[in-house]
């Protein structure tokens, strides 16, 4: 087992791997940026190492900077989080070749799975239901438009790189094709350093779910569940529950049989999340692999109690899983909003002082955080200040525990997004699992109600 772990990672991630390594009797390295020089994770963990400015280009993204700390310090591992460098292939080799252990998916995994266009081969080819759409990449409208007039309208294009929404639009005609193929590839390129995009058929309103696998080094795989992950604005989650309120057990254990085949024929290791995308008619087709920890993992802890942070170290360590697929159990519903520092109507970002925290707790409830009162949220960094994550007996007992916990909290001092979260909990289509990707369009088009919630900034 490891002795020392560097985490190069900041917030509430940080401070998850710090809490794991602690029970497990590891040591561990906090990096931070001037802009974090009094956060937690620098606070609880055993020694800090600061990495540069504010800026993540010259500090959470620094290679360099990492690897002399993770040398300096000793630390024989690095535990990415997510974000940052968590998907980053060339990390990776350079933990590698420095002899330092690089917590997640091989190079050669991520580098194949990060590569969207390469992904929908490799999953295609080990039998992973899929939308019709490109083999690689489209490098000109006329090829775009061909492929489009071929599996009809609407289709999306992506960005081969990334995530989060970047590179992305929507086409629903032929006209839109050409400006809207170069965004997406300017789009890609500024935040990727990739401009290339292929196309796919376009699903209106299907349900986002994801498969979570676990894979040690002796051949060893299982999947942990699905997550139901349909509630986003602009591609970006805000709410995460399992089980989804749309699978069957049949569904769920054929779904995941093919999940776990997928994860094999590329050799994956590790943690890893596969995304699909479930039309109406309950059919499935893939969209990507996540090869790294997911924000929201708590909720598969929580329902499968297993730690996914204490497995992703064990894995990385040569430690075999030590369970079968069927030694895993599913109890219970759990549900995970996150929290972020932004305006709750406006979505613009909202750093400042934070001047009363105060998330509720009670049975059921767990708050994976790093903020406090008297902190400061920088304008630097991704706005998700925290997530709430509640357990219960069944979905609505979930929901109730969600509402009564968000309106009991209290955090002054910024806007949070709660009282977004308390419009959607309360929706009569999401309390009836109704949902889709196109929930939230429908929802921010009706007026909100007024509601005498004590969370707002």
């Amino acid at each position: 087992m490891f002795k020392k772990i560097l985490v190069a990672n900041r917030g509430e991630i940080a401070l998850r791997v710090i809490i794991a390594c602690r029970e497990m009797g590891i040591k561990t390295v906090a990096v931070y940026s001037e802009a974090d020089e009094h956060a937690l994770h620098v606070r609880f963990a055993d020694e800090d190492v600061c990495i540069g400015p504010a800026r993540s280009s010259d500090s959470y993204l620094n290679i360099p900077a990492i690897i002399s700390a993770a040398e300096v310090t000793g630390a024989d591992a690095i535990h990415p989080g997510y974000g940052f460098l968590s998907e980053n292939p060339h990390f990776a080799e350079v933990c590698e070749a420095c002899h330092i252990r690089f917590i997640g998916p091989s190079p050669h995994v991520i580098k194949l799975l990060g590569d969207k266009a390469r992904a929908r081969r490799a999953m295609k080819k080990a039998g992973v239901p899929m939308l019709p759409g490109s083999e690689g990449p489209v490098d000109s409208e006329e090829k775009a438009l061909k492929l489009a007039n071929e599996i009809g309208y609407p289709v999306i294009i992506k960005a081969v790189a990334g995530g989060g929404g970047r590179g992305m639009r929507i086409v629903r005609a032929p006209e839109e094709m050409g400006a809207l193929l170069r965004t997406a590839q300017r789009e890609a390129e500024s935040a990727f350093g990739l401009g290339d995009c292929y196309v796919e058929k376009y699903l209106e309103n299907p349900r986002h779910i994801e498969f979570q696998v676990l894979g040690d080094h002796h051949g060893n795989l299982v999947h942990l569940g699905e997550r139901e992950c349909s509630i986003q604005r602009r591609h970006q989650k805000l709410i995460e529950e399992s089980p989804s309120p749309a699978l069957t057990d049949k569904v769920r254990k054929k779904m995941g049989a093919i999940v776990v085949d997928a994860a094999k024929a590329v050799q994956y290791t590790n943690a890893g999340t596969f995304e699909f995308l479930m039309d109406k008619d309950g059919k499935f087709y893939f969209m990507e692999v996540n090869t790294r920890l997911q924000v929201e993992h708590p909720v598969t802890e929580l329902v499968t109690g297993i730690d996914l942070v204490k497995e992703q170290i064990r894995i990385a360590a040569g430690e075999r899983l030590g369970y079968k697929q069927s030694d895993i159990a599913f109890k219970g519903h759990a549900m995970e909003c996150r929290i972020n520092a932004e305006h709750p109507e406006k979505f613009t970002p909202s750093p400042g002082v934070i001047r009363t925290f105060n998330l509720s707790s009670g049975p059921g409830v767990r708050v994976d955080t790093a903020a406090h009162a008297d902190c400061t949220i920088p304008p630097y960094y991704d706005s998700m200040i925290g997530k709430v994550i509640v357990f219960a007996r069944d979905r609505a007992e979930a929901i109730a525990r969600m509402r009564r916990t968000l309106e009991m909290s209290v955090i002054e001092g910024i806007h949070t997004t709660m009282p977004l979260h308390l419009r959607i909990l309360a929706d009569p289509d999401f309390q009836a699992g109704r949902i889709g990707t196109g929930f939230m369009d429908r929802l921010l088009a009706e007026p909100a109600k007024p509601r005498g919630v004590a969370a707002a900034g």
